[in-house]
């Protein structure tokens, strides 16, 4: 009878491996390579998604500036800034798609959609302040990542990094939110006339959005949010009229 004290050796086993029973440290060092691999693709992004979030803030400064301006001294303030406009949104985005694209994209996109939701709604609200000629007209999503430099393919399977249409949807929902400010601001400035353009087409934006069955939880929320900023816009035109500093019609 075998002494009960003695380890137990597996099959294939050498009593130099240990006395791991039925585990191997192959497959633990297999994940830890796993963990460091993601580690360190957090840590290569990071400082791009830094960099584009802070473009970003910087670029929402300078349109912020239609908030205070005629539409004529904007439209001065437009030309001189539109030659280079996104020309560093569309480099960062580029350093960051040679290193997405060595990893699954939707195991990381998360990490950046935020950013590239903040770019695209930039984008067409450039668009719709008088930006490549989209002067009150939404600009189309194929538009935008063609302005932003990300490939035409929209994640049809083809391309290794691309904007999801629920970011594009984001980014309209954002220009409704900034549309209503400037409709308020727009009055402060004496431009009586924008705010009667926003609400139409804000009530336009708003009418396609509810052909859509959302299933995202995040976009339906900000969806159903919409007909505040509506709300807002119309007491806008609302009190206008009422001052009779606008037509009727």
């Amino acid at each position: 009878m075998s002494d009960p004290t003695t380890s137990f050796q597996a099959p294939g086993t050498s009593t130099q491996t240990s006395d791991y029973i039925g585990v191997s440290l192959n497959h633990f060092a297999g994940v830890q390579k796993l963990f460091d691999d993601d580690a360190d693709f957090r840590e290569r992004i990071k400082p791009i998604l830094k960099d584009l979030d802070r473009s970003n803030r910087e670029l929402t400064a300078l349109l912020s500036r239609s908030h205070s301006l005629t539409p004529s001294q904007w439209e001065t303030y437009l030309s001189a800034h539109s030659p280079t406009l996104f020309d560093t949104q569309k480099n960062l985005i580029n350093k960051l798609m040679e290193v997405a694209k060595t990893q699954p994209f939707y195991k990381y996109n998360q990490l950046w959609s935020k950013d590239l939701q903040n770019c695209a709604y930039l984008v067409i609200l450039a668009g719709w302040l008088g930006y490549a000629g989209y002067s009150g007209r939404l600009v189309p999503q194929e538009k935008v990542v063609e302005i932003l430099g990300i490939p035409q393919e929209a994640g049809r399977g083809s391309a290794e990094f691309w904007m999801t249409d629920e970011e594009y949807l984001h980014a309209c929902v954002s220009l409704v939110e900034e549309l209503a400010r400037l409709a308020v601001n727009s009055v402060i400035v004496g431009d009586y006339g924008r705010p009667m353009i926003i609400s139409q087409f804000v009530k336009d934006l708003h009418a396609a959005f509810q052909v859509l069955n959302l299933k995202n939880d995040s976009l339906r929320k900000r969806t159903d949010g919409l007909k505040y900023s509506v709300k807002k816009i119309e007491d806008v035109v609302y009190d206008l009229r009422l001052r009779n500093l606008v037509g009727t019609q």
